[in-house]
């Protein structure tokens, strides 16, 4: 797989090509999903995540179902299938507000006069032209980032969290597209990736984007992130989101608040980059965010990955005793006074300013 085109999906018209992250880095496989079942089950396993590239690949599933079913779905079978699709990753607000908006396009007072045709023509020019939107606004934030570092020495050290590149969007990344930009414009960067128990997303994906670019980097457990601010000179901590509240409180892979606090200590930066897809404005602050709770096999075990049938993919292999409790949250809430500030496509916010660049009124 060449750099350039390095995606996660791939649409077929007919099915969804998905790279099967649980496999990387050991190997490069795709997942290929023709209906909503399918797609559901990838979200749910993680064969695809990150919230831009959950909320692309459920809009697609949505476009495979109508596409497989003989005749067009009622309107209450049309909502079902929407909230199937939703139920498969809760806390990321990008697939709640895309499967809105895909809804919108089919409003209940005129949805029996809709041919079916067009409905499935529209359904999936939507889901192609969200993709789209993806990259370009991606690209935009990246670009945005690097006015953050323009008069700062040419030389960077930045520690990041979770897997935010290519792999986690439709394509170039929002956090780790940040650090590809920097890399490109000619930055002499090190970057400190977290493993990010206990799905080790940094461990396998980001590590491994990292490598894929030739930007130099060193993995990190998530215990050594307030050593390095202390002797490695940490010029800023970089991180995505999966929902950001009308106040800033923002959720993020769990492992993100401590981090926050030891970088506040450390007086180094902490930046949040996302697409204006990921405010909820909804919800007034993140103690309204719905934190999903997972297996504890993928705490307690190194093989958690699964196949549809239930079935592990690799060989059991124990971290924990056997029936020992474990907790599993996968997000945590970082509040917004340890934000220093937003790397969004409308630029630079910090989070007391939320309410005035998107507009919001509460």
């Amino acid at each position: 797989m060449e750099k350039q085109n390095l995606r996660p999906i791939f649409w077929e018209g007919e099915a969804l090509r998905l790279l099967d992250q649980r496999l990387i880095p050991g190997k490069k496989e795709w997942f290929l999903a023709s209906n909503a079942k399918d797609v559901i089950f990838a979200i749910r396993e993680m064969i695809v995540r990150g919230a831009p590239a959950i909320a692309i690949t459920g809009l697609f599933g949505a476009v495979l179902e109508l596409k497989k079913v003989g005749s067009k779905p009622s309107y209450a079978e049309f909502e079902s299938l929407l909230s199937r699709i939703l139920e498969s990753r809760p806390t990321a607000v990008n697939l709640r507000t895309a499967l809105e908006e895909l809804k919108s396009l089919f409003p209940l007072h005129s949805y029996d006069s809709l041919p079916f045709p067009e409905m499935k023509r529209k359904a999936e020019e939507f889901a192609v032209a969200t993709y789209e939107e993806d990259i370009r606004n991606n690209m935009t934030l990246a670009e945005h980032g690097l006015s953050l570092f323009s008069k700062t020495d040419r030389k960077l050290r930045i520690l990041t969290h979770c897997n935010t590149g290519a792999l986690a969007t439709a394509g170039h990344g929002t956090a780790l597209g940040v650090i590809r930009s920097l890399h490109k414009a000619g930055f002499d960067l090190t970057v400190y990736a977290d493993e990010t128990r206990p799905y080790l997303q940094g461990a396998r994906l980001t590590a491994w984007e990292l490598k894929e670019e030739g930007i130099e980097s060193y993995l990190i457990t998530d215990s050594m992130a307030g050593w390095a601010m202390a002797t490695q000179k940490i010029d800023a901590v970089i991180v995505g989101v999966d929902r950001v509240a009308a106040n800033g409180d923002s959720a993020n892979k769990i492992g993100t608040y401590p981090l926050a606090i030891v970088a506040k200590y450390h007086g180094v930066p902490f930046y949040i980059a996302a697409t204006e897809k990921s405010f909820d404005f909804r919800i007034p602050s993140g103690k309204e965010i719905p934190i999903e709770m997972r297996t504890q096999d993928e705490v307690t075990r190194f093989s958690f990955l699964k196949k549809a049938d239930g079935t592990p993919v690799l060989e059991e292999g124990m971290i924990a005793p056997v029936d020992v409790k474990a907790l599993n949250p996968s997000f945590d809430v970082t509040p917004a006074d340890l934000i220093t500030a937003f790397i969004t496509e409308r630029g630079i916010v910090k989070p007391q300013d939320i309410r005035s660049v998107f507009g919001l009124r509460l």
